[in-house]
C-alpha cells in the first residue's frame, strides 16, 4: 500500500511541477491494486477455480479486443500494439499453469497445462511472435519450478534476467553497444522504436530529477510526430519513467517489481506456484522494457490478478475470515 500510494503520490507531483497529465498513471496504479485485491480475496476462497478463470478471460481478451491485436488495423504502424497482445498471452500461460499446480486432480492438472499450451500455439495463430515466446518460456519454466527447491536462487536469477533486458534496452538507447549488436538488436525493434528511446534517455537526462511531467513525452519528442498512428509514448516503461518522472519514478518502478519478488519468496503456496507466477511477470516486464505493454488497463489488472492469486493463503475455513 505504501509503495503504490508513493508511486500515485510521485505522479501527482511531477505533473504538477511541470503541467503533466498523470490520469494514466493513476489508472495503473488503481488497476493493478485492484487486480491484486481481487487475486488475494479469490485465490483463497478458488485457489484452481480462479486463476484458471482468468486464463480463460486472458486468451479471450488478447482474441477478441481489437486495440490489443497486431493484425491490419495497425499494419501502418511500425510500433503496432503487440506487446499487449503478447503480455495477455503471457499471464494468461502463467494462470493456468499456477492453477495447474493447484490442483491435486492428475487429470485437472493435465489439461490445464494443455489449456496453457494452446495458449501458446494461439499466440502464433495471431501472429504475436513475442506472445508465442514469451508463454512458452512461462510454460517450461512452470514444468521446471516442479524440481525447484529454492525459490529464493530462483527469483534471483528471473531478477536478474529483467536486470539485463532493461541494461540491454538502456545501453542501446545510450548507443554505447558494439555496432553489430546494436544493427541487430535496433533491427528487430524497428528505428522508430529506438530512436524513441534516444529521446526518452535525452529528455531523462535534461531533467533527472522531477523529469518532465506524466504524459508529456510525445510534446517534447523529436520522433514521436514522425511515427504513423503515433500514441505519444517511447514504447519502454523504464525509459518512460525515467523521461516522464525522473530518477525517483524510475526507483519506484523497480521497487515495485522487487516487491513482487519478494511476495513471491515468502507466499505460502507451493514453490512451483510462486515460481510459476514469478515467471510470467518476469515475462511482462521484459515485454514492458522494450514495449507498451503497461499502457493498457487490462494488463496492468492481469499482472495484480496473478500476483494475487500466487500470494494468497488459502482459506481453510477456520477462524471466520480468510486471512489476507
Amino acid at each position: 500500500m505504501i509503495l503504490l500510494g508513493a508511486c500515485a503520490g510521485w505522479s501527482l507531483i511531477t505533473a504538477a511541477a511541470h503541467d503533466g497529465r498523470p490520469e494514466g498513471v493513476l489508472l495503473a496504479v488503481l488497476a493493478v491494486t485492484a487486480g491484486h485485491a481481487t487475486g488475494r480475496v479469490s485465490g483463497a476462497l478458488l485457489p484452481v477455480a480462479a486463476p484458471s478463470a482468468g486464463a480463460v478471460v486472458g486468451l479471450v481478451l488478447a482474441v477478441t479486443l481489437p486495440e490489443l491485436s497486431p493484425g491490419p488495423r495497425y499494419a501502418a504502424a511500425p510500433l503496432g500494439h503487440a506487446g499487449a497482445t503478447a503480455a495477455l498471452l503471457a499471464l494468461a500461460t502463467g494462470a493456468a499453469c499456477c492453477a495447474a499446480w493447484a490442483t491435486p486432480v492428475p487429470a485437472l492438472r493435465l489439461g490445464l497445462r494443455a489449456g496453457a499450451a494452446g495458449t501458446v500455439l494461439t499466440g502464433a495463430v495471431l501472429g504475436s511472435t513475442a506472445g508465442c515466446v514469451a508463454g512458452a518460456a512461462v510454460l517450461l519454466c512452470s514444468l521446471a519450478a516442479g524440481s525447484v527447491h529454492r525459490r529464493g536462487v530462483w527469483l534471483a536469477g528471473l531478477a536478474g534476467a529483467t536486470a539485463v533486458v532493461a541494461g540491454v534496452t538502456w545501453a542501446v538507447a545510450a548507443g554505447v553497444l558494439p555496432d553489430g549488436l546494436a544493427g541487430v538488436f535496433g533491427g528487430r525493434s524497428g528505428p522508430h522504436r529506438v530512436q524513441l528511446w534516444q529521446d526518452a534517455l535525452r529528455l531523462a537526462g535534461r531533467n533527472s530529477g522531477l523529469g518532465v511531467g506524466p504524459g508529456r513525452f510525445g510534446e517534447l519528442s523529436r520522433t514521436a510526430p514522425q511515427v504513423p498512428v503515433s500514441d505519444g509514448k517511447p514504447h519502454s516503461a523504464l525509459l518512460q519513467q525515467a523521461a516522464e518522472q525522473g530518477l525517483v519514478g524510475v526507483v519506484l518502478l523497480v521497487a515495485a517489481f522487487c516487491w513482487v519478488l519478494h511476495a513471491l519468496w515468502r507466499t505460502p503456496r507451493p514453490a512451483p506456484v510462486a515460481l510459476t507466477a514469478g515467471a510470467a511477470l518476469t515475462a511482462l516486464a521484459a515485454l514492458a522494457s522494450v514495449g507498451d505493454a503497461l499502457s493498457f488497463t487490462t494488463v496492468t489488472a492481469g499482472a495484480g490478478l496473478l500476483a494475487g492469486w500466487a500470494t494468497a493463503r488459502p482459506w481453510t475455513g477456520v477462524g471466520g475470515s480468510p486471512e489476507l
